[in-house]
C-alpha cells in the first residue's frame, strides 16, 4: 500500500534509495543523506551523528536481506520551511520542503522490519536528514553469540552469584560442546569437550547461570575485536567503533546487558582493552593463579582468566568467589596476599604515559589532580617502567613462539581458514627462531623484574589504552602497536591488572589500569573501588 497524496519525485527518489539499499551501492547510499554534521542515523545499536560517521558505518555493514516494501506512509512536515497542517494535500514539492516517510520492510527470509526517515528537499533533490531503523526480530545476534539461551546452562539454585549470568569466550571448555576458537573450520573439527573448565564450574556453583557461547577473534590472536568469519560485536559504549578484542564477544555482552560477568581471557591485554573501549571494568589475574585447565591456549607464558562486570561490587563478588579457597576448587588460597589493603600509594610510569594520546593524558591528569585535593590524597611518584620497545619486542616473541607451537601444525593443514590479519601474525610467528625465542625469555626476565619491584610497596596508575575505541573504519595498525607497549609490561611480569572506567574522552569511555604485585588480585580490586568511589565523589563536587 502507498499513500496517494506523496509527491511523485519523493517517491521516486524513496524507491532509488531503497534499489541502492538492496544492492549496496555505497556511493548512492551516500549520495541519498544530507551532507554535514547534522544528519542522524539511529537504530537498536545507538545513533550515529554526521554524514561521515553514517558512511563508515555502512562500508562496513554489508548489504541487507532480500525484501520488498510492503507499506509507505507519508506526512508533509513543511513547505518551503513552513509547518504543515496534519492532513494537508501534496503540492509540487520546491526547496525546504521536509516530509516523513515511514515504510514496512517484508523480509523474504521472513519477518518485517521498520525504516522511519525524514526527507527535505535541498538544492532541487530530496536528501534523508535523520533515519531511524527496526530490523525484524533476529533469533540472536551472531557476531556476540555462537550459541544463547535463557539459560544457555542453568547454575546451583543457591550461591553468592545466584541470579547472574555469564557469557563465556569460545575459549572454555563446556562438557558436552566444541571450542569453537573464533573459526568455523576449526569448530566443525572439533570434538565435544568431555569436562567443563575448572573456571566455568567456579562460577556455576556460585549460582550463576551461563548465558551463553560468545565470541572471539579468532585463536584470540588480536585486540581489535573484529572477525571476518561471523562480523564485528557492537560496542556496547560508542556506536561504530571497535568493541576490544580477543574478548570482544563476552565483553559486548555485558556492555549491552545480555550477560552480567563476562568470563574471558587476556593474554596481552585481551580483558583490559576491550574493559576500556566499552566502559567496563575487567580483572586480569595474577599468573597462573586461576589454572587453565579446559581453556585453549594461545601462549601459556602469558594466558591469563579473568572477569569482565559492568560494575565494581559485581567484580569484586566474582574475584572473592572464586579466588577464594572456599569457593574455588581450582585455586589455592590467596586471603593471605590480599588479606591485606594494597598500600595507598600510586606510581606513574612516564614511558607509559607517553604512548598516551593527547586528550587521553589531559583527562588523566585532572583525574590525579582531582584526587590529590581530595579529602583522601594519596601520595604520587613518577617512575620509569623501563624501554616498553624493547618489552613489547620481547613479549611478542616469546608469544608468537607459543602460539606458533600451539597453532602451527593446524594452521600449515588448513592453509586461508583464517582472516588476512590474523594470518600474518601467525606467518611472521613461525619465522621466530629458537635462538631469538630464548634470547628474549632472559630480555623478559630482568624486566620482569624490575616491574616486580615497582610494585612492591605500591600500585602502578594509567590510562589503560592511548584512548577511546577506534571506529571501525579506522586505520588500527599504530593505534594496536601503542596499546600493546602499555599492556604488555603486567603480561609479561605476570602481575594482576584492572581497567577501571574512570575517564571521558570526547563523551567514549577509557578505562584507568591498575597494576599491584602477584596474588593481591582481590584486594587490587578492594583498592580499585575505593579509588572510583573517590574519583565519582570529586566529580559530584
Amino acid at each position: 500500500m502507498t499513500d496517494a497524496t506523496i509527491p511523485g519525485d519523493l517517491r521516486d527518489a524513496f524507491d532509488a534509495y531503497e534499489r541502492a539499499i538492496v544492492a549496496n551501492d555505497l556511493d548512492a547510499l551516500d549520495a541519498f543523506f544530507a551532507p554535514g554534521d547534522d544528519t542522524l542515523r539511529g537504530d537498536t545499536a545507538g545513533l550515529l551523528v554526521g554524514h561521515d560517521a553514517i558512511s563508515g558505518f555502512r562500508a562496513l555493514r554489508g548489504g541487507v536481506p532480500p525484501r520488498e516494501i510492503a507499506e509507505v506512509h507519508y506526512r508533509p512536515l513543511a513547505r518551503g520551511g513552513e509547518a504543515v497542517a496534519s492532513g494537508a494535500d501534496a503540492e509540487e514539492s520546491t526547496d525546504g520542503d521536509v516530509a516523513l516517510l515511514i515504510s514496512v520492510s517484508a523480509f523474504r527470509g521472513g519477518g518485517r522490519g521498520l525504516q522511519t526517515q525524514v526527507w527535505q528537499r535541498i538544492d532541487g533533490r530530496w536528501l534523508i536528514t535523520a533515519a531511524h531503523v527496526t530490523p525484524r526480530t533476529p533469533a540472536l545476534d551472531r557476531t556476540i553469540w555462537r550459541s544463547v539461551g535463557d539459560p544457555f546452562l542453568q547454575g546451583a539454585w543457591e550461591g553468592p552469584l545466584e541470579g547472574l549470568t555469564v557469557a563465556v569466550k569460545d575459549l572454555f571448555a563446556i562438557a558436552g560442546f566444541r571450542i569453537g576458537a573464533g573459526n568455523p573450520t576449526f569448530l566443525e573439527e572439533a570434538r565435544p569437550e568431555k569436562a567443563t573448565a575448572p573456571a566455568v564450574a567456579d562460577l556455576l556453583r556460585a549460582g550463576a547461570s551461563l548465558r551463553g557461547i560468545a565470541r572471539t577473534d579468532e585463536f584470540a590472536y588480536s585486540i581489535a575485536g573484529d572477525n571476518v568469519h561471523y562480523g564485528t560485536p557492537p560496542n556496547g559504549a560508542v556506536v561504530g567503533a571497535l568493541p576490544g578484542g580477543s574478548s570482544s564477544g563476552p565483553a559486548s555482552a555485558v556492555a549491552l546487558g545480555h550477560a552480567d560477568i563476562g568470563l574471558a581471557t587476556d593474554t596481552a591485554g585481551s580483558i583490559r582493552v576491550p574493559a576500556s573501549y566499552q566502559g567496563l571494568w575487567g580483572l586480569r589475574t595474577t599468573h597462573d593463579l586461576v589454572p587453565r585447565q579446559g581453556m585453549l591456549p594461545l601462549a601459556q607464558s602469558f594466558d591469563t582468566i579473568g572477569w569482565l562486570t559492568r560494575d565494581g561490587e559485581t567484580l569484586h563478588r566474582v574475584a572473592d568467589w572464586c579466588l577464594s579457597y572456599d569457593g574455588s576448587a581450582s585455586t589455592e588460597n590467596v586471603y593471605g596476599a590480599s588479606g591485606d589493603d594494597l598500600p595507598w600509594r600510586f606510581l606513574v610510569p612516564e614511558e607509559i604515559l607517553d604512548c598516551v594520546e593527547p586528550a587521553t593524558r589531559e583527562a588523566f591528569s585532572r583525574m590525579l589532580a582531582a584526587l590529590a585535593a581530595s579529602d583522601d590524597p594519596p601520595p604520587f611518584r613518577a617512575v620509569h617502567s623501563g624501554d616498553l620497545d624493547a618489552t613489547f619486542t620481547a613479549f611478542r616473541t616469546v608469544q608468537g613462539a607459543e602460539a606458533w607451537r600451539n597453532d602451527g601444525e593446524w594452521l600449515r593443514a588448513h592453509p586461508g581458514a583464517v582472516g588476512p590479519a590474523v594470518a600474518e601474525r601467525f606467518r611472521a610467528a613461525s619465522q621466530i627462531t629458537a635462538a631469538e625465542e630464548a634470547a628474549a625469555r632472559v630480555d623478559l626476565e630482568s624486566i620482569a623484574a624490575h616491574l616486580a619491584e615497582l610494585v612492591d610497596g605500591a600500585v602502578l596508575i594509567f590510562p589503560t589504552v592511548p584512548g577511546p575505541a577506534p571506529l571501525r573504519t579506522a586505520d588500527v595498525d599504530a593505534v594496536r602497536a601503542a596499546t600493546l607497549r602499555m599492556t604488555a609490561p603486567a603480561a609479561a611480569a605476570g602481575l594482576p591488572a584492572i581497567s577501571v572506567p574512570l575517564l571521558t574522552v570526547a563523551g567514549a569511555p577509557v578505562g584507568v589500569c591498575l597494576v599491584s604485585r602477584a596474588g593481591t588480585d582481590i584486594a587490587l580490586v578492594r583498592l580499585a573501588r575505593r579509588l572510583a568511589a573517590l574519583v565519582g565523589a570529586e566529580a559530584g563536587r
